[in-house]
């Protein structure tokens, strides 16, 4: 069954991007970017019924570390006034999204339902989140995890640093040592909410031989800084090779590279995480693009497609 689901991802996935790719834009898509309000950044124009056409459209704010977007949030969308023909634009009005869309809204996304009625089980102005990450702290003290998301907050454990095991040639232990997973649960200015982390490399090595004396991580739940953490991109079902201004399909999409070159796919991670919302994180590529990447894991032998 969980090979079934692989292959409908990615079926799914090679179908949205040959969709994105492949869907010309209205005409009158570029008439209504000259009457864009102040402060919006255009996404897809998902809709044209008769005279009207819709576009998507979002804070530009979005993709700003200091104020993300949330999936979870009320959307707006620029409602432009067509000529008979369908082919200009002759005013517009930013209105609330009335409802989903299903050839291109997220909303419908299952988890995203789940983790919104898991927001009462954190704590107060937690963005709730769910995906794979990592350590990425070398202090040889290991990653404090705090009781708050806050610098002063009291200290509840550490998660260790890269962990070089030796086990006299037997070991998988990469060049730069397991690193400490965990899941990301939520986020709140700058800071993630983590839980469940585990044993470096404790996951891929002979669990006979994995030493008892490896270093233990705490394993509750706590905040660590969101610049300690990092991931892997995995394949969320939506467009790759590049970045969302926002946390929805329908936004503008960005192109961004890799670390080695070509374009962004389930090989490699981001450069930074910045912040999540839902199965989104914030992300900037290796070659500086700042934009939404849906599915983030912390698989560290193999990608995540």
């Amino acid at each position: 069954m969980r090979a079934l689901g692989l292959i409908a991802a990615t079926i799914l996935c090679v179908a949205t991007q040959a969709a994105s790719a492949d869907d010309a834009e209205p005409a009158w898509r570029a008439s209504a970017l000259a009457m864009l309000p102040a402060g919006y950044v255009a996404g897809t124009a998902y809709r044209t019924e008769g005279s009207t056409g819709y576009l998507a459209v979002y804070p530009i704010s979005s993709n700003d570390p200091k104020s993300p977007a949330s999936v979870f949030a009320t959307r707006q969308a620029l409602v432009v006034a067509l000529t008979p023909d369908a082919t200009r634009a002759v005013s517009v009005a930013l209105k609330p999204r009335s409802g989903p869309d299903p050839d291109t809204d997220d909303t419908d996304f299952p988890k995203h339902a789940d983790l919104a009625a898991k927001r009462s089980t954190l704590p107060d102005g937690t963005e709730p989140c769910d995906f794979g990450a990592w350590s990425v702290d070398k202090d040889p003290d290991g990653l404090n995890v705090r009781a708050e998301p806050s610098i002063k907050a009291r200290v509840l454990g550490t998660l260790p640093p890269p962990y070089r095991l030796k086990l006299g040639g037997s070991e998988n232990t990469p060049d730069g040592g397991w690193l400490t997973e965990f899941r990301i649960i939520g986020f709140k200015n700058g800071w993630f909410l983590i839980e469940g982390a585990k044993p470096p490399g404790k996951d891929y090595e002979d669990d006979k031989k994995y030493p008892r004396s490896a270093p233990k991580p705490y394993a509750g739940r706590g905040w660590v800084a969101s610049n300690k953490v990092g991931a892997s991109y995995a394949n969320g079902a939506t467009r790759m090779g590049g970045l969302f201004q926002a946390p929805f399909v329908d936004a503008k999409w960005m192109p961004a590279q890799r670390e080695l070159g070509g374009a962004i796919d389930t090989d490699g991670g981001p450069k930074h995480i910045f912040a999540c919302s839902g199965l989104w994180g914030l992300v900037e590529s290796q070659d500086g693009v700042r934009g939404w990447w849906r599915g983030l894991c912390s698989n560290q032998v193999t990608n995540c497609s």
